[in-house]
């Protein structure tokens, strides 16, 4: 079988693995980011793909960084026929791309060239898009600029939210490289060079990203907070103070205010003007200092301290 290095980290990365390794091709080595410290106390926690090529008993690497690094060396003396990357979060230095005898090949979750990058599935719902998709594509020095072997479209529901939106596009990537795969592996699959004109990224989220700008339009904001949720999740300034926004609805109104000012505090949201007709209402909510809660439960304590017409900044 086909001898195959397998690169990613992130839970959609699970499921290929899991694939090639049930399709019975040789896995020489699953290359996947260091641990990392997680939550408050920091505990050092492996990667999803790491805990599932342990399940396998697959050979692990885990370089800091690939350039110049002994992990690389080590990579490229197993001579793999194909490289697969999903979500990896490294880029592939030109010596490794050189490699494989069958190319380097990437699962990028975008229908390329459209969201280019590192954070392509928030950013298709935070610029409110209908639909997505995955595409199989070679890889190259220039960032998701390689030519495309595959594509398939997933619908995005307007109340899906990124780690829904993870979850489908990790079951179509799968599915389409399980499709894909015998055509690379045989040299009979299709080439589509990228067309530069069409092309648009999608970068890692900065922090800015996250702040709610509450003269955009209530769906906007909308699409901002399902966006970010459940990660990193989008906040915004009350008293001081940051809240962090975990969910909200849309709600018409024609209540003229300041964008930011709390129009009314019901029992189970707390609705606040945006910069048009859409009303955004908060239903799911963080205080700084504070865990996570409904806004009802919110409402009837800490909340208490908010009023109706105080401005969110």
């Amino acid at each position: 079988m086909t001898n195959i290095v397998f690169m990613g980290t992130p839970e959609f990365s699970v499921s290929v693995l899991t694939m090639l390794h049930e399709e019975g091709h040789t896995i020489s080595a699953v290359v996947t980011q260091p641990d990392r410290p997680v939550g408050r106390k920091r505990v050092l926690t492996p990667p999803p793909v790491k805990v599932e090529a342990l399940r396998l008993g697959l050979p692990i690497i885990q370089p800091e960084k690939l350039t110049g690094s002994s992990e690389l060396a080590e990579i490229i003396a197993l001579k793999p026929d194909l490289i697969v990357t999903a979500a990896f979060g490294q880029i592939l230095p030109k010596e490794l791309l050189e490699v494989p005898r069958l190319g380097c090949i990437n699962v990028h979750a975008s229908l390329l060239p459209k969201y280019r990058g590192g954070a392509p599935i928030h950013q298709s719902i935070m610029d409110g898009e209908t639909e997505t998709g995955v595409t199989i594509m070679y890889m190259v020095e220039k960032l998701d600029a390689g030519d495309i072997i595959s594509q398939v479209v997933v619908p995005i529901a307007d109340t899906d939210h990124t780690g829904l939106l993870f979850d489908s596009l990790s079951v179509a990537g799968t599915k389409l490289l399980k499709e894909t795969l015998p055509s690379i592996i045989d040299g009979t699959n299709n080439k589509t060079v990228q067309d530069e004109s069409l092309v648009t990224f999608a970068r890692n989220i900065s922090r800015e990203q996250e702040r709610i700008d509450w003269s955009q339009g209530g769906k906007a904001i909308y699409d901002q907070v399902r966006g970010l949720h459940p990660w990193p999740v989008a906040y915004t300034t009350m008293q001081g103070e940051n809240v962090k926004v975990w969910w909200s609805e849309k709600v018409a109104t024609q209540l003229d205010a300041e964008p930011g000012t709390i129009l009314k505090i019901e029992p189970d949201r707390i609705i606040v003007k945006a910069g048009d007709d859409v009303a955004v209402a908060i239903t799911d909510l963080q205080p700084a200092g504070k865990n996570r809660m409904p806004a009802d439960v919110f409402v009837r304590g800490t909340g208490s301290k908010w009023n109706e017409g105080d401005r969110f900044v």
